[in-house]
């Protein structure tokens, strides 16, 4: 009952737009005393270069049997320009403050020593 079944990938986009990728039917032989057995069998597919941001989106597996269906929880894509120039000024930030503070203990230390003359 359970040896033939079809495996689809697709995603949803942004607009809750739903896309076939791929799929297939499978016919699983059982080996003799193997019939009454749980199997777990691993499927990869690997999407392409993506075109273009509009490939953005979530990407799903399901795969269905006679009766049933099971689809995975999707895997978010987030897909970018090449030019893309990330704006997170964290690390310079960061750098400035520490040299901002070590200029400011040095002067401080300098002034104190210097009042002690």
């Amino acid at each position: 009952k359970y040896t033939k079944f079809s495996i689809s990938y697709y995603w949803i986009n942004s607009l809750d737009q739903k896309t076939s990728i791929y799929s297939r039917l499978e016919n699983i032989v059982i080996p003799s005393g193997e019939e009454n057995k749980t199997a777990a069998l691993s499927y990869n597919h690997r999407i392409m270069l993506l075109e273009n941001t509009s490939s953005t989106g979530t990407y799903y597996c399901k795969v269905k049997w006679n009766d049933i269906q099971k689809m995975g929880k999707g895997v978010f894509v987030l897909a970018r320009d090449t030019g893309y120039i990330d704006t997170s000024y964290r690390w310079e930030i960061l750098v400035t403050l520490t040299v901002l503070l070590a200029v400011l203990s040095i002067t401080a230390t300098a002034l104190l020593l210097w009042k002690r003359k």
